[in-house]
This record gives structure tokens, sequence and C-alpha cells, in this order.
């Protein structure tokens, strides 16, 4: 009896094992699976919303004579990429872009360390001022256009009268070919600017303090504990601007339209990439040709990227 009873209790822990082993696998598996239910709609979202339209965008670009009512083409080819890079307009636009960002984007990083660095100081009314310095970002950029379109009025703009005192004629921002790019470069760094320094602000509120107290116990002056403290330590996020920036200012568009009132420039002559695309989309109903300027966009915002990234490496080195 007592061989019986040690052999039935062997069994039932065997099955109990096996029971247990079974549950444990299950939960186990669920355990894994179980983020990946979470991230489900995340990545449906990516699919459907983004990854989808960049492979109709670029299947789109090789299609001659795209109809978009009757959704049919001529059949596949290069035909939209060789009047794009014809078109005067989009030469005009690329030419455009590549000025905008060029002096925008460093121009606006090195007043954004500045005044960040002003701010992380902790000076009196500092508060006061990041606040004026983030309104642009809770402010519309069509109704702030149009605010920047009136300072930059000929006749009773609030700019020409400070440039006034100093005895300068006036001029022209948004009625002369000369002066709208110049217009709509320094409109852009103003609307850059809040987001170049909370990033800028962030980073500099994580480096150590313990840095600038060893350097003013050495006996370092404030101008070099900027330079040789701040501005190193703050490269990472640098970079990372600059690369956000870019990105951005290349798909300028929003800035141009209500300064302009809806049209590139006073006489059409301040075209950029992304208003190539809407005046070859909207008014010439070209959507090839329109796809065709998005992937050229896209591989030199890419192109600029890695650049950027390898100078970053080339100096961290």
């Amino acid at each position: 009896m007592k061989k019986l009873w040690i052999t039935d209790s062997v069994k039932n822990n065997s099955n109990s094992k096996k029971i247990d082993d079974g549950s444990n696998f299950k939960r186990t598996f669920f355990d894994r699976v179980e983020p990946y239910l979470y991230l489900l709609p995340f990545f449906l979202g990516i699919l459907i919303f983004i990854l989808y339209p960049v492979i109709n965008v670029f299947l789109l670009s090789f299609k001659k004579d795209y109809s978009y009512l009757r959704g049919t083409f001529a059949g596949w080819s290069l035909e939209n990429y060789k009047y794009v890079l014809n078109d005067q307009k989009f030469r005009m636009a690329m030419l455009n872009t590549i000025l905008y960002v060029a002096f925008v984007v460093p121009i606006s990083t090195a007043i954004a360390i500045i005044l960040a660095h002003l701010l992380n100081l902790k000076l009196k009314g500092s508060a006061i001022f990041q606040t004026a310095f983030f309104m642009p970002m809770v402010t519309s950029i069509t109704a702030v256009g149009l605010v920047w379109r009136l300072m930059y009025n000929k006749d009773y703009g609030i700019i020409n009268y400070i440039l006034s005192w100093f005895g300068v004629q006036k001029i022209g921002w948004v009625v002369d070919s000369k002066y709208s790019l110049a217009a709509l470069i320094i409109f852009g760094i103003w609307n850059i600017l809040p987001f170049t320094i909370i990033l800028l602000l962030a980073g500099m509120q994580n480096i150590n303090e313990m840095y600038y107290t060893a350097a003013r116990v050495d006996g370092a002056k404030p101008a070099k504990i900027f330079f040789r403290i701040t501005v190193p330590l703050l490269s990472p996020t640098i970079f990372l601007v600059c690369i956000i920036n870019t990105i951005s200012s290349f798909k300028v568009f929003s800035e141009l339209y209500p300064l302009f009132n809806g049209k590139p420039g006073p006489y059409y002559n301040l075209y950029t990439v992304i208003y190539y695309i809407r005046y070859a989309m909207m008014e010439k109903r070209k959507y090839g040709y329109a796809a065709a300027a998005a992937v050229i966009l896209f591989f030199c915002v890419l192109a600029f990227t890695l650049i950027q990234l390898a100078i970053k490496k080339r100096i961290r080195k």
C-alpha cells in the first residue's frame, strides 16, 4: 500500500508539472507578444500614413502621364525627373531653398545658443523673456506671417521706421525682388528660434554643475567657461538641432505663403521646392512632376543629414 501511494503521488506530481509547464509556456508566450499588441496600432498608423504614402510617391515619380482621376499612366520611365531637372522654376526653387537653409540654420542656431545661455543663467526677469521667446510656438504661422507682412510694409512698417533712425532709405521688403529672399530668411530665423532655444536650454540644464564649479575655482572667466565647457558638452544637442532645423528649413512653405499673399515672391522669383511641388500638383495637375520633385527633395535632405552626421563623427574623433 505504501509503495502504491508513493507511485501515485509521483504520477500526480508529474501530471501537475506537465500542467504547470503548459501554463508557464502560455504565460511566457503571452508576455513576449503582449508589448507588440500594444504597439500594433502605432505600427499600423506608421504603415498606413507614412510608409504607404512614401512608397506611393516614389512609384508615382516613375509613372509617365499619370492621370489621377482615371488612375492610368502611359508607362514607366524617367520622364518626370528629366522634366523637373530641366525646368527653370525647379532650378530656381532649389537654389532659393538651399540659400534659405544655408542662412537660417546656422544663424538661428548661433542666436539660440546665446539666448539659451542667458536664460540658463536665470537672471532677473528671465521668465518674461522665456514667455516672449516661446510665443511663436503657440501662435498660428499664418497669423504671424500676416503680422510680419505689415511690419515689412514699405511706407508704414515698423522695420523701415526703425531703420530710418539710422538714415536707411525705405526698403520694399515684400514688393522688391532684391529683398524678398532676405525678408523670408529673417522671418524664418525668427520663426525657428523658439523650438531651437527649448532644445538647447534642455541640453544646458543637463550639463553637470560640477564642471562649472571646478572651472570657477580655477579662476576661469565666464567667456572661457562658455566656450571651453558649455559649447563642447552641448555639441550633441547642437548637431541634433542642426539636423532637425535643416529638415524643417528644406520644407519651407508656411512662412512663404502668408508673407507674399499666396505667391512665391513679388515677381514669382521666390519659388521653393515645396512651393514648386504645390505648383506642379495644384496648378499644372502634373502629379508625376510633383512626385519627382518630392523624391529629389528627399534625397537632398538625406544627403545634407548624412554630411552633418559625418562632420559630427569627425569632430568627436
